[in-house]
């Protein structure tokens, strides 16, 4: 989890040292182990180590490869043995390669060997950039889910990058202009809608499974890879495929494992004791290293639920300690009450952690942190759009199967979910239009009322074997999740990874059928058995009996947000007057949405902070 930033002239001139110093030591908090600069001419580069690993040599960057190509990368290369056999067999140069070869290295040689194509061999979590110096161009990638970030800004005489945009805002040529369309996004979505822009004019983003080549002339973006459509997946045994699970998902979390220890973002659910099962095997074959403990966020007084208590009895079952983090004492916006507290772009955090920022505990016992995100969408389906695209084939007799297979699973009787499936029935009414509270000059301006209508029809359309699954997976929602657990989001030094996004375990996941293994997350239920008590393994879904934020909103002390004091840019963006009344509202979802203007009002009041130029 390294933090990089570079600067290539265009005219040529050699790069400005104590400016690219200074640049890197602004990302000192994302690297503590070590600190390099390199000026070459035109080009230069900054890097800051956060070594994890152990076994492997120490990621000294820049790293070069006979002098013709150097990198600065924030990556993590999964499937090791498998590209290095690939590279071997194309190069000789690539003869002295090994597993505990550092990830920079294969990089190089992956450039080496297939040139700008080099990402479409790639497996993991990776940002860089290579100088390729005899071609003078800059080749950058960003992964394919957009785990890593890659920000970039070019004017007539730079093109300068990194994988934090704070950094890119010391630099004296890059202004603080607002990018209006991406704070209207944010109003109407909560997030900005394109993923090539940020908020900040001057200030672009390198879209995830895209690569990007800079020259003198020109910037040239192309993507390299997109969801595959798969085909369905059949087993003669339903054992065969439990093992097939258990060995690529045990791979993904074993690649993100590379430390001593590891912190496991635990919950009482199914997703993330699926990853802390893996991870128990992964420990036990290493002969219990990484040490593992669990962290696990649990409401007791505010909302009566039991988290606590079935996370505890997977801690048991693993045996696994567990670290519990109580959410009873946050309040909203709590996150504000410290004065350095800020993000680099707007993030609608208005539920706030009280006291114990999970990702600043995890931090404190491990570098690596796993999460259980991804086994919703991977695993996504519809019971009755199945049925209905079978009935639409004539396929009869795997209807028939099909409802055999369901009524057969383990605990089927309690997990039905009758009323549920009867509500997906009824058409919803959805958000008719954007926020009436928009300033209507900013709506006319941006021509925001057709962007809305965009955005809310966007769809789509595949032939994967699970169309629901592939559409969930291929939302935009999850690259702007991943930002919110970045570093130079957080704050803390903390590589937070998330093995259901593998690529290896999404083809596989994506192309189980819905029945028997995608409805109820049948293969989770099925893999854990043996592993995990019942009362886990079979247990309902079950959502929280009241939002946290429609609680906290009926608390006296929240009647706050309804008279906070906008400050003066606000007011480009949002008639305050026109913003309902929120205290006490009982609808949620319609709460939220409400209460991103105060978000902005906030984020708008402490942007400032970074404001400074070397």
């Amino acid at each position: 989890m390294s933090g990089f930033v570079g600067i290539l002239n265009l005219d040529g001139a050699p790069v400005d040292r104590a400016l690219l110093e200074g640049l890197t030591r602004s990302l000192a908090f994302r690297g503590p182990d070590a600190q390099e600069v390199l000026c070459q001419g035109p080009i230069g580069f900054g890097h800051t180590l956060l070594q994890i690993a152990g076994g492997v040599e120490l990621q000294k960057q820049p790293a070069q490869l006979d002098g013709r190509l150097w990198i600065v990368a924030d990556a993590r290369i999964d499937a090791r043995e498998e590209l290095i056999g690939k590279l071997k067999a194309k190069s000789q140069a690539a003869g002295a390669l090994s597993l505990s070869s550092p990830d920079a290295e294969l990089l190089l040689h992956a450039y080496d060997v297939w040139g700008e194509a080099c990402a479409e061999h790639l497996l993991g979590d990776f940002s860089f950039a290579i100088w390729d110096a005899p071609r003078k161009r800059l080749f950058a990638a960003r992964d394919h889910f957009g785990m890593k970030m890659f920000y970039y800004a070019r004017t007539g005489k730079f093109f300068l990058f990194s994988n934090t945009l704070d950094c890119l805002r010391l630099h004296p040529e890059i202004s603080d202009r607002l990018n209006e369309l991406a704070i209207a996004d944010f109003l109407m979505f909560e997030s900005n809608q394109d993923m090539g822009t940020t908020t900040f004019a001057d200030i672009l983003r390198l879209p995830p499974a895209h690569c990007l080549l800079c020259t003198p002339e020109c910037v040239l973006i192309r993507r390299f890879w997109k969801l595959p459509e798969v085909s369905p997946l059949y087993f003669k045994h339903r054992q065969e495929c439990i093992d097939q699970f258990k060995e690529i998902f045990d791979s993904a979390v074993s690649d993100r494992m590379p430390g001593k220890n590891a912190a496991l973002l635990l919950s009482g659910g199914l997703d993330s004791p699926t990853v802390a099962i893996s991870a128990r095997r992964v420990a036990d074959r290493r002969g219990f290293e990484p040490e593992l403990k669990g962290f696990t966020l649990f409401h007791e007084k505010l909302i009566p639920h039991q988290e606590q208590h079935f996370a505890g009895l997977v801690g048991q079952a693993l045996k696994i300690p567990i670290e519990y983090l109580p959410l009873d004492d946050s309040r909203l916006f709590d996150n504000y009450d410290d004065p350095h507290y800020r993000t680099p772009e707007p993030m609608h955090y208005a539920m706030g952690f009280g006291k114990q920022n999970p990702i600043q505990v995890m931090s404190g016992f491990s570098r690596t942190s796993l999460t259980g995100f991804g086994g919703d969408p991977a695993l996504a389906s519809f019971l009755l759009a199945h049925f209905r695209r079978l009935y639409k084939a004539r396929q009869f007799g795997r209807m028939f199967g099909d409802t055999a297979r369901f009524l057969a699973s383990d605990g089927r009787l309690s997990r039905l979910y009758f009323w549920k499936r009867i509500r997906r029935l009824i058409p919803s009414a959805g958000n008719a239009a954007a926020p009436p509270w928009l300033n209507p000059d900013m709506v006319k301006r941006l021509d925001l009322k057709d962007r809305w209508q965009a955005i809310e029809g966007q769809a789509c359309p595949n032939q994967s074997a699970r169309p629901e699954g592939y559409e969930a997976m291929a939302s935009t929602y999850w690259t702007i999740n991943f930002q919110s657990f970045d570093a130079g989001e957080t704050g803390f030094a903390n590589e937070v990874c998330h093995p259901f996004f593998d690529l290896r375990a999404v083809k596989f996941l994506l192309a189980l059928p819905v029945l028997p293994w995608s409805s109820d997350k049948e293969i989770l239920r099925s893999a854990a058995r043996g592993i995990l008590p019942d009362a886990v393994r079979l247990r309902r879904k079950s959502p929280l009996i009241t939002d946290p934020i429609a609680a906290l909103l009926q608390r006296p002390e929240s009647s706050w947000v309804d008279h906070f004091e906008p400050v003066s840019e606000l007011l480009e963006y949002v008639y305050v007057k026109e913003i309902p009344k929120v205290f006490q509202m009982g609808s949620a979802i319609d709460a939220l949405v409400c209460l991103r203007p105060l978000s902005l009002n906030f984020w708008l009041q402490r942007r400032s902070i970074v404001g400074y130029k070397l």
